[in-house]
């Protein structure tokens, strides 16, 4: 008697360590858009999940972004039926906002996921990223000139939010679909090289970082993540520290910091304290940039009576009387 295919036991595994600790008769869902990542994780979760006493459903979200896009929310849902997925549900989107077109669908996606996940008690949402998601990501975040924060990838494991499948390579995924005769759906997004940077580093740059270096490569870049994760934790943990130990005056739209304080701080955990100070008053998190920590570090240690620093979010800065004071100005009408 043979077991399963490779792959198809290795993204049981995935899933079943990555729901190893809910209680009999939680309820996990899937987020499946209809590819082979999330199909495959679907098919997983529905096979490991009766198993270990959980119920399990999946929400497919439709972005609208592309026509026919309903119907395929629509084969998605079906797809997810078949393998005993229940509830298994769609629900459209729409996608507005800033910081570009990805970003918006991004946030919308996770709004929706939210809200599923709220309505029926759902104690975890299992979302299909890979390794090699994970390697772009972080190649991603080089291009941006980012810090340690965002070269640490995406976590297995975050609020509600879990990623069973990220160290599994994405033709593992296409492998299970193949294997249990799953269907998939190619989104065409995902090939756009001209319009969508993830696909351009998916389709052109890493194939060539794999021809250049050898196929250890996008696991390295992973790996990568992995070890500069448990790096930035420990900073974050120790960043606020210090914004709580230089906080004199604290409100949800108003801090006044210490800048003594601040200003002799390590640089790492400092410019940590103020990005988390700026967000905590009202900039969009992922807002704030290495170019606004240095206007912040400057009104530090090199004041001469600059006047009032306007940061995103409507987040305006002015120093008085040895404090940094921070606060949320009216948006316009």
């Amino acid at each position: 008697m043979t077991g399963p295919h490779p792959d198809v036991a290795a993204a049981r595994l995935a899933v079943r360590r990555a729901v190893e600790d809910l209680t009999p008769g939680a309820l996990v869902l899937v987020a499946c858009s209809g590819g082979p990542d999330s199909v495959a994780l679907a098919a997983a979760t529905a096979f490991v999940a009766p198993r270990r006493g959980l119920r399990a459903g999946a929400v497919c979200i439709d972005h609208r972004l592309q026509p026919g896009s309903a119907l395929v929310a629509r084969a998605a849902v079906e797809t997810c039926r078949s393998l005993g997925l229940d509830p298994a549900w769609s629900e459209a989107v729409e996608v507005t906002g800033p910081g570009g077109l990805e970003a918006a669908a991004r946030d919308a996606r996770y709004a929706a996921l939210d809200g599923a996940a709220d309505r029926l008690g759902a104690v975890a949402v299992l979302l299909g990223h890979t390794l090699d998601d994970q390697a772009e990501t972080v190649l991603l975040g080089l291009a941006r000139g980012s810090g340690a924060r965002s070269l640490a990838g995406m976590a297995r494991t975050r609020g509600r939010y879990r990623r069973p499948l990220l160290d599994l390579r994405r033709a593992q995924t296409e492998s299970v679909c193949h294997v249990l005769e799953l269907g998939v759906w190619a989104d065409p997004m995902n090939a756009d090289v001209s319009s969508h940077r993830r696909a351009a580093v998916r389709h052109e740059v890493m194939p060539a970082i794999a021809r250049v270096l050898g196929p250890g490569a996008v696991p390295a870049l992973a790996r990568s993540a992995e070890l500069l994760r448990a790096d930035a934790d420990l900073l974050d943990a120790l960043a606020a520290d210090l914004l709580t130990a230089s906080t004199l005056e604290g409100s949800p739209a108003r801090l006044e910091l210490d800048a003594e304080t601040l200003a002799a701080a390590p640089p790492a955990l400092r410019g940590r304290a103020l990005r988390a100070a700026v967000t905590a008053v009202g900039a969009p998190p992922g807002a704030v940039g290495a170019v606004h920590v240095e206007a912040l570090v400057a009104r530090l240690g090199d004041w001469h009576g600059q006047g009032p620093l306007a940061l995103p979010g409507g987040v305006e800065v002015s120093r008085r009387y040895g404090r940094l004071i921070l606060r949320a100005t009216p948006t316009p009408r």
